[in-house]
């Protein structure tokens, strides 16, 4: 019988491998500049100080590129709240304290060059760009782990496992928005952008399966209440439901890319389904995940992909 440890405890116990993550990230990141990915040479004065405002005219992206952009944006302002949920569930000191303030400085740089992009581009509106941020950032976002049912080091273990999935979810998003802009500064922005989101999944991940062999029964629980309710952190921003509607509609962000390129990779990587150190209570925890996972790729993925493709054709043929 597995004992619970509290999330004192946990920190305590991966305090080493916090360590020696976050000394693999600092060895494999690159510093790089948000001011050298903008086009400088395309901005100009808006009419306060004797320019031209916004005009949809103005803007080269598609609808799909401008909703991904947006929700790629929006999500990367709401740092603060992000910061405000790791640092609860981490700790200011040692390597966990050190981790949390570099990951955050690095966050940063994205929300700074894609909004530079947009409004030197002009390739969305910025006023309602901004009034989106303001009711974003207010609303601000909560991992929800007080109401998972989990005890004990729930907190942490629901951060490592949501994050571990969302940093890749986040770098897929940005891969694939930059192809739909069809704009290779744009492009390689967001390639750049999906790199540092890549690293940060490893320190996650990584922190995740050494919590994976020190807690089992604990860490898988947290982790089917992730996958089962995953949500991007994006969820409760303005048009959200919308923009996410013509994202995955055009192959931004999926379900098939959700199971396949997200979900599918980390489990994998943390050998969920081949361990055998679960006692009854975390087989209950995988049992769950595997039927979950089971009816995302046989019923909810087929659905979805069905639904799309009538929808594809309808446009096509007003067209």
């Amino acid at each position: 019988m597995h004992r619970d440890l509290t999330q004192r405890e946990i920190l305590n116990e991966l305090e080493p491998v916090a360590e020696s993550c976050l000394n693999s990230h600092l060895g494999m990141s690159k510093d790089w500049q948000p001011h050298d990915y903008i086009p400088w040479d395309k901005g100009r004065n808006f009419a306060m100080l004797g320019g031209t405002d916004w005009d949809p005219d103005q803007s080269t992206l598609s609808d799909v590129a401008k909703a991904a952009m947006i929700t790629n944006l929006l999500t990367e302002d709401n740092l603060p709240s992000y910061h405000r949920e790791i640092s609860q569930n981490f700790s200011r000191d040692g390597a966990w304290g050190t981790w949390v303030g570099r990951w955050t400085a690095e966050e940063m740089r994205h929300s700074t060059v894609i909004r530079d992009y947009l409004v030197v581009t002009r390739g969305v509106d910025p006023v309602r760009l901004e009034s989106a941020r303001m009711s974003h950032m207010t609303n601000g976002f909560t991992a929800g782990s007080d109401a998972a049912g989990l005890d004990s080091g729930a907190g942490l273990l629901y951060s490592v496992a949501y994050v571990s999935f969302q940093e890749l979810a986040t770098r897929v998003t940005h891969r694939n928005t930059g192809k739909v802009c069809a704009d290779a500064i744009a492009d390689r922005m967001l390639q750049r952008i999906a790199a540092d989101e890549n690293l940060h999944m490893i320190f996650y991940r990584s922190v995740c399966a050494a919590a994976l062999d020190l807690v089992p029964d604990q860490a898988i629980e947290a982790i089917d209440t992730i996958v089962c309710n995953f949500q991007m952190p994006g969820a409760g921003m303005p048009d959200f439901r919308r923009h996410g509607v013509l994202m995955a509609k055009h192959g931004v962000y999926d379900l098939r890319q959700h199971l396949e390129e997200v979900l599918n990779p980390v489990l994998r990587q943390w050998n969920v389904f081949q361990r055998n150190d679960f006692t009854a209570r975390g087989e209950r925890a995988r049992e769950h995940l595997a039927g979950f996972l089971d009816d995302l790729a046989t019923i909810k993925i087929p659905r979805f992909e069905e639904q799309r493709d009538r929808a594809l054709a309808r446009d096509r043929a007003r067209a």
